[in-house]
């Protein structure tokens, strides 16, 4: 069924969304092909900046450039990243330029272009809190309010840091996520030892940067929990868990198949880029052999640090190697946490926290329509972005179904399939399936072989 939206000023807002990253950019692009939706978008930041602090120079995307904000399921809208560069002429200078990866820095300028145009949203201005009452959401901030009959939350995930660490953050111990404007003044610090923890690709960025510009380091220690410093699986088969399918089968698992399906696909997602893999191992064979340099490097996976404490002016790290039970303990002047992000609900919900249900890893219940479980009326609903890797898979967490996942969003409000969301006829047959109901291709091959007669 239809559902008709009111276009009165007097009348709530269709939808509310709280906070403006990627994945809330996509959704306002896609609310341009459905007018009869009233929605607007609130962001405390002044204007859109995508990961500022890990914009280093070489950074790349692990993810095909059309797997932007619209082009999976509106290929015709003029906010595809195609569209960003022909408006910027620079396609032919784009594609000469032969990229095997987009620099990370080129698509955000392109987030950025797109943040700048598209209608309906509101920078620099914090939503203090939400309130429900009757049929709608009540958003405060400091000149005002807005009302809406549903909310969407965008607000992405949050830099995590693990607790032996959380009582030293500061100028000498920081998140990845502040890099480029933390690593200049290492050296000001007089920071000779450097130890940077976690083996996925935030980790091998810094490590990569700090080889690249030594300054006065003396020693670098690259630690990891992994069993080695491994590429990320980006081979046909294993991207096609960046599906539609896929998603689709992955819902139908059961609590413990889904843990186990998302741990046999860790490596499609939080593993190294090949170049990044490349550039580190090349120049830690020019220090070693063609360079005259002092630097020493040591990079040791399958480390898990159990205590972090003051040593003077510098930090002692203890450390369990889980390749032979050894006990190590590291020396420091600084330290880089490489240890990624978490989702968590923005503090704007708080009053409403008791009535939404969270799972054990903290992260909210979702439907397959990326409604959140919550105590509230059905006709109100609460959608969440980048929140559905424990509930929909590996790639809630990544750009590759963004578009995807805000066509399905679009589709729950207006109660019909306003977007062709339906998965394609994938390569893969997840499910256990009868041959009447296995995908087009199989099918194709019986029917051309012994089953014709």
């Amino acid at each position: 069924m239809t559902v008709a939206f009111a276009r009165r000023d007097a009348e709530p807002l269709d939808i509310a969304g709280i906070g403006i990253g990627p994945s809330n950019l996509s959704l306002a692009c896609l609310f341009e092909s459905a007018p009869e939706i009233r929605s607007r978008f609130f962001e405390r930041r002044p204007s859109f900046d995508w990961h500022p602090g890990m914009m280093m120079p070489g950074v790349e995307l692990q993810s095909s450039f059309l797997k932007d904000l619209v082009t999976p399921v509106l290929p015709t809208s003029r906010w595809s990243f195609v569209s960003y560069l022909v408006a910027h002429k620079r396609l032919y200078a784009f594609l000469n330029a032969n990229y095997e990866a987009v620099p990370r820095q080129e698509f955000a300028r392109y987030l950025a272009w797109v943040a700048n145009g598209v209608d309906g949203l509101r920078f620099g201005t914090e939503i203090r809190d939400v309130e429900h009452r009757d049929d709608r959401f009540f958003l405060r901030f400091d000149s005002g309010q807005e009302e809406a009959r549903n909310l969407v939350i965008g607000t992405g995930s949050s830099p995590f840091v693990p607790d032996w660490a959380k009582p030293f953050l500061g100028a000498d111990c920081f998140h990845n996520s502040e890099t480029k404007s933390r690593l200049s003044d290492l050296g000001d610090l007089g920071a000779a030892r450097i130890v940077v923890v976690g083996g996925g690709q935030s980790g091998g960025e810094v490590v990569e940067a700090l080889l690249g510009d030594p300054g006065s380091m003396k020693e670098l220690t690259w630690i990891s929990r992994r069993h080695n410093f491994e590429p990320i699986n980006d081979t046909p088969f294993s991207n096609q868990v960046f599906s539609p399918e896929y998603v689709q089968a992955y819902l139908k698992l059961g609590g413990e198949q889904k843990q186990a399906a998302l741990k046999n696909s860790i490596l499609t997602s939080d593993g190294l880029s090949i170049s990044t893999i490349h550039a580190i191992y090349r120049r830690l064979y020019a220090l070693r052999y063609l360079e005259p340099s002092t630097l020493n490097a040591s990079l040791a996976p399958n480390r898990d640090v159990i205590q972090m404490e003051r040593n003077g002016n510098a930090y002692r790290l203890i450390v369990r190697n889980q390749f032979d039970g050894g006990i190590e303990v590291l020396h420091a002047d600084a330290v880089v946490l490489a240890t990624g992000y978490r989702f968590r609900l923005p503090d704007a919900l708080g009053s409403l926290g008791d009535r939404i249900t969270l799972d054990r890893n903290g992260y909210p219940l979702l439907n397959d329509d990326y409604t959140m479980h919550w105590t509230g009326p059905r006709a109100n609903r609460l959608f969440a972005q980048n929140a559905g890797r424990y509930s929909h898979g590996i790639a809630d967490s990544q750009l590759s179904l963004m578009a995807w996942r805000s066509a399905t969003i679009v589709n729950a409000l207006l109660g019909r399939q306003h977007f062709d969301a339906e998965p394609d006829n994938g390569q893969l047959a997840w499910a256990t399936e009868t041959a009447s109901a296995m995908p087009h291709q199989l099918r194709a091959g019986y029917s051309d072989g012994m089953l014709s007669s």
